[in-house]
């Protein structure tokens, strides 16, 4: 038996013992985590049979995962953007159509709704971005930050944490005031979007992060002012990137240079940053991205609803940008199947296999998406990290038949968010046995704030 002692006079609030855990390069079977303070206080591996009073987790126990991209309000849009013919721009119509109808109260029980899907589907941690912050028209509410807060209490409510990542969102593209839908986006200049945001507070559950919405949304001149804003608090800083060619060939008609170089040249790339999408990069792109350390997010659900394309992630990871993974418009939330598309795209694209391990496509969907929003202690299986952790059932349709050690290509290559069975975040059981603890009839709930929404 391995024993990691916890620090001296830290009580143990709780004890999981897991019939099967994966330890971040192998699955170790009888594994008992000791939490203490909502992290891991110790990991005891070759522990046969539960510990008294012990919670049982039988199947194969992850880290938490963490969504690192999402628009809340686009649950709203599954099944009716599937419908008919299109590209980007013609969804982008009907995603503004719904923006145009939420208050501050429907959108708190739709991202509650949400965000109760998130945790069970194993997602401990959502990165927001965030640019709906205004009445209709424009008109700022009597609490500025009513939007944003309605998140955060969501988030809460439905006992994940979130890193909202306030987005600036100026301009309808390069020189364009923003249109009528776009209005409730603006806060006119970054410098005033920066003083709104300032007024935003996290709290034991949620960080507060920046974004850029893109460079089209964003004039140039006023990226460094939202790059500053972030340096400033050490906070994450996120923005879409090159997720379409029209936007490519719009940024270098207007600069003569690639939105990747013109981030770059204002300030915004960097370790903390991370880009989402990034679907249509040039080679120098991909080495920019990388050699600033800058961060990836792929969201292959997304990107292959909207038709957007297939990105370089192999190449943008060899060249050193880490790799996180994002359910982004929420036609599913689920992160296995978002790790499984990221390696299966890539194979179609290249026509050779196995670009990525399951243990590598698993910290993409864990440990290395917690560091893009801010919380590099959530993601691994340790002591001292982040008490977070999800169950996926062994014995499903999906997943039976192979042997435990192989649970790893199991979750990745088979397994679905269908499969969770549990879910803690900082200790807290949030879901137990598939079935939500804070939100009674998740489906339920999904189907009141949807139906809120176009009331």
């Amino acid at each position: 038996m391995q024993l990691t002692p916890r620090p001296t006079g830290t009580p143990v609030t709780a004890t999981y013992w897991a019939s099967h855990a994966w330890l971040g390069t192998h699955v170790e079977a009888g594994v008992a985590l000791d939490v203490a303070g909502g992290r891991f206080a110790a990991v005891r591996t070759g522990v046969e049979t539960p510990p008294p009073g012990a919670v049982v987790l039988r199947g194969l126990t992850l880290p938490g995962l963490a969504n690192t991209h999402s628009h809340a309000f686009h649950r709203a849009l599954r099944s009716s953007v599937q419908v008919g013919a299109g590209t980007f721009w013609s969804w982008r119509e009907l995603m503004y159509r719904v923006a145009s109808l939420l208050t501050p109260d429907t959108y708190y029980e739709l991202a509650r709704a949400t965000y109760a899907e998130m945790a069970l589907a194993g997602i401990t941690s959502v990165g927001e971005f965030h640019y709906l912050h205004h009445a209709p028209g424009g008109r700022p509410y009597d609490n500025p930050n009513a939007m944003g807060e309605a998140l955060v209490a969501a988030a809460a409510e439905a006992g994940i944490r979130i890193t909202l990542l306030d987005t600036a969102y100026l301009a309808a593209g390069f020189g364009e005031k923003p249109n009528r839908h776009q209005l409730r986006f603006s806060d006119t200049t970054a410098d005033a979007w920066a003083e709104r945001a300032a007024a935003l507070r996290g709290g034991d559950h949620a960080l507060i992060g920046a974004a850029v919405h893109s460079v089209r949304a964003v004039p140039a001149d006023q990226l460094a002012t939202v790059a500053a804003w972030a340096d400033e608090r050490v906070a994450p800083l996120h923005v879409h990137l090159s997720e379409q060619t029209a936007e490519n060939d719009a940024c270098v008609a207007a600069h003569g240079r690639t939105p990747t170089r013109l981030l770059a040249d204002h300030g915004v790339l960097g370790p903390r940053t991370t880009a989402v999408h990034s679907t249509h990069l040039t080679a120098e792109d991909i080495d920019l991205l990388g050699s600033s350390g800058t961060g990836t997010c792929m969201c292959p659900t997304t990107e292959r609803d909207l038709a957007d394309g297939i990105g370089p992630a192999a190449a943008l990871q060899r060249a050193g940008s880490p790799l996180s993974l994002g359910s982004d418009s929420h036609a599913v939330i689920d992160l296995f199947e978002e790790a499984r598309a990221m390696e299966l795209d890539e194979r179609l694209r290249t026509r050779v296999r196995g670009h990525w391990t399951a243990e590598a496509l698993l910290r993409a969907a864990s440990a290395d998406g917690h560091a893009a929003l801010g919380r590099p202690e959530a993601g691994t299986l340790e002591p001292g990290a982040a008490a977070d952790l999800t169950t996926i059932a062994l014995d499903s349709v999906r997943t039976a038949g192979p042997v435990p050690r192989m649970a790893a290509q199991v979750a990745v290559f088979a397994a679905s968010a269908a499969d969770v069975r549990h879910t803690v975040v900082a200790g807290r059981h949030i879901v137990r046995d598939g079935r939500h603890t804070m939100v009674e009839d998740v489906p339920r709930a999904l189907a009141s704030a949807v139906a809120a929404v176009y009331r």
